[in-house]
């Protein structure tokens, strides 16, 4: 791997499940490899946390896939499918990854937030600006402009999509 990884860097993981789902199942037709992607992450640093975040939709096998990313190492947060009038349904952890990356802060030396979403571009400066440097692993094609730049490092999921594809 590349500068600026040191083995003693204490590292927080954050994925956003539901946008690591839908761009592999978009771009690749394909599901993520987590443990695969963990170990990437991790990167023989000390792991501090790592977090997936889910939304819980009663789809079948969802119980089972949860499992499967405890078991992998990751804590899982779970947050329901919210149905509006109208029917037009809604879920993302977006607050709850930002406040949980915050609240984190002073316990790590990097942050890798496994996302493609822009609307993490303020996150990530607050984050640096205490001096946590954060490094975003995503898919490029569905990953936001404004996130690749902003990120200390991004690590293009795309590029090595073998590795990270079931």
């Amino acid at each position: 791997m590349s500068n600026n990884i040191h083995k003693d860097q204490r590292v927080v993981v954050q994925v956003d499940v539901q946008n690591m789902y839908y761009s592999a199942k978009n771009l690749y037709n394909a599901k993520v490899d987590f443990k695969k992607l963990l170990k990437q992450a991790v990167y023989s640093r000390k792991l501090i946390r790592a977090i997936s975040y889910v939304i819980k939709a009663e789809t079948p096998d969802e119980e089972n896939f949860f499992e499967a990313l405890r078991n992998i190492g990751f804590e899982v947060k779970i947050k329901d499918l919210k149905e509006y009038y109208g029917g037009q349904k809604k879920g993302d952890w977006d607050m709850g990854m930002a406040i949980d990356g915050i609240k984190l802060a002073n316990k790590m030396d990097v942050l890798v937030l496994v996302t493609g979403d822009g609307d993490f571009e303020s996150l990530v400066k607050h984050l640096q600006a205490r001096g946590v440097r954060v490094e975003v692993m995503s898919f490029g094609k569905s990953t936001a402009k404004e996130l690749k730049e902003v990120a200390n490092k991004f690590v293009d999921m795309d590029k090595k999509k073998k590795k990270f594809l079931i």
